[in-house]
């Protein structure tokens, strides 16, 4: 591949993720949010890995640090760097884009579907058991972890649908964009 085909392909990559990271700002139900394709997006496309893990963490970062600052300034005394239990979100990101790698190697409906479905679930077992672990919510018993599990499931539905709706837009839209611009696919 050419230095201009990789550098056109690597900068619409970013540029999707990126935007992706901050349609975060515009109303949304609760969770309906693109975490978990912009993970598997990223894991199918880039081909360093580590700019699979880089690019969209740190969109999924910079997108936080507005949203922290801005939309829920209020809740907060002093600037955030870090939303509170941030490494339990981060945490099942990097687990997604680990998902990513093993099954998406060949983008197709099935493979993005079937990975979006797996991220909301890894999402969903991390976030609740950083919740149950961290915030003091709910006691630290058996019994405490399920209420968690069970409290989080109404979100656990939004996080599927915007899984995979971002998905189709992120995946669909590049795909579309391949086969407008071939100089976006590998040779």
């Amino acid at each position: 591949m050419t230095a201009q085909k990789n550098n056109t392909r690597f900068s619409i990559l970013v540029l999707m993720i990126v935007l992706a990271a901050f349609s975060r700002i515009i109303p949304h139900l609760p969770n309906f949010v693109p975490i978990g394709a912009m993970a598997l997006f990223g894991a199918a496309y880039f081909s360093k890995k580590i700019y699979a893990f880089l690019i969209p963490l740190l969109s999924l970062w910079l997108s936080d640090l507005v949203i922290s600052n801005t939309v829920y300034a209020h809740y907060y005394t002093h600037f955030m760097w870090f939303t509170p239990g941030f490494y339990w979100v981060y945490g099942g990101f990097a687990l997604i884009t680990l998902l990513g790698f093993v099954t998406v190697k060949k983008v197709n409906f099935l493979s993005v579907t079937a990975s979006g479905i797996a991220a909301a679930l890894i999402f969903f077992i991390i976030s609740n058991l950083g919740t149950w672990a961290a915030q003091g919510m709910y006691p630290h018993t058996i019994a405490g972890l399920g209420a968690c599990y069970a409290a989080g499931i109404p979100f656990f539905w939004n996080t599927l649908a915007g899984d995979l709706f971002y998905a189709a837009i992120l995946f669909g839209g590049f795909e579309i964009a391949k086969s407008k611009l071939p100089r976006l696919a590998y040779n």
